[in-house]
């Protein structure tokens, strides 16, 4: 089986691709390696994976050129791909929207059309949490109305579990939408919440806590969130349902101060803190219901947030050898 991951150098593609490199299907990997965060630590990941196997081909490129798209598609006859390629984050599509049509609404739609053309057998896509924007029908479920997003980020993920739908309907191929929560671990992005006050406590600078810290989240381990996607990806069970999207949590939301004490434990340092208000596009809590995909693929999370922060620590003070 051919399998094509774009982001392969990403957080969750990384993870994703080390563990499929390992099986006996043939993978591919796409990334442009843009700077939104860190090149030298995606270059990193690739040289993690590019080391482990040789048969692993991998493509420097991006989603957004529709040739490239169109002939890497044509030339390989993918079975299934798995999209993570995305311009990522909240709180940078306010200043930044621009780049998340270009990525998220234009890569992902050539990404369904060479799919469509090349008779792909499955497209897995990344979603988020965030296309709940600020419901408080916890935990939350698949079935919950997603018309009211709260940032254009999460606009942009719900328009992509719509288009799929209706590629689906239209062209008679599967896809399934994955609703990331709050994921964390090893190798984990710059920009988010446990890599940035893990640097903060120990370089003793402040982590700025909005909302006063009064945030609950459902930190979702990498491992876990990995463990989901290959379930899904390998699973030979048919189906009748064609479009589906799945909540890809822990089902157990964490109060932030208790997150942050099991980092301030694993380093052995005290945190300090600047409490801000609300900041805009923040969606205070998140509680995923993972019913769904329990039931359809017996999916059962392993990991705590102490297990979690202190493998993360440990690897990120390998990585930086401090």
């Amino acid at each position: 089986m051919k399998i094509l991951i774009t982001g392969a150098a990403g957080f969750i593609g990384y993870h994703l691709t080390n563990k499929l490199i390992k099986t006996k299907h043939k993978i591919f990997g796409v990334d442009n390696f843009n700077n939104y965060y860190s090149v030298k630590l995606k270059k990193d990941r690739l040289k993690d994976l590019t080391s482990q196997k040789k048969q692993f081909i991998f493509y420097k490129n991006d989603i957004c050129n529709k040739e490239f798209i169109n002939k890497i598609f044509k030339k390989n006859k993918f079975d299934i791909v798995i999209n993570l390629a995305a311009q990522a984050g909240v709180r940078y599509s306010i200043k930044n929207p621009e780049s998340y049509i270009r990525r998220n609404i234009i890569g992902y739609f050539n990404i369904l059309e060479a799919c469509r053309f090349n008779k792909v057998k499955h497209l897995i896509y990344a979603s988020t949490s965030s296309v709940y924007g600020d419901s408080t029908k916890f935990p939350l479920s698949e079935k919950l109305n997603t018309n009211k997003p709260l940032q254009l980020y999460a606009a942009t993920k719900l328009s992509n579990e719509l288009m799929a739908h209706s590629y689906s309907s239209l062209f008679n191929f599967k896809t399934t939408g994955l609703r990331f929560f709050t994921v964390y671990g090893p190798w984990g992005r710059p920009d988010m919440a446990l890599f940035l006050m893990t640097k903060n406590i120990i370089l003793d600078k402040k982590i700025k806590l909005f909302n006063y810290g009064n945030h609950i989240r459902d930190f979702t381990y990498v491992d876990d969130v990995i463990d989901a996607i290959l379930k899904i990806t390998l699973n030979k069970k048919k189906t009748r349902i064609k479009s589906e999207v799945y909540n890809i949590g822990n089902g157990k939301p964490v109060h932030l101060k208790k997150y942050i004490k099991e980092i301030e434990l694993c380093l052995g340092k005290k945190a300090k803190i600047e409490n801000l208000p609300l900041q805009m596009g923040d969606i205070v809590k998140t509680h995923a219901s993972i019913r769904k995909i329990q039931k359809n693929f017996k999916f059962k999370p392993k990991f705590n947030v102490k297990s979690g922060v202190r493998n993360f620590i440990h690897w990120y003070k390998s990585y930086f050898k401090i």
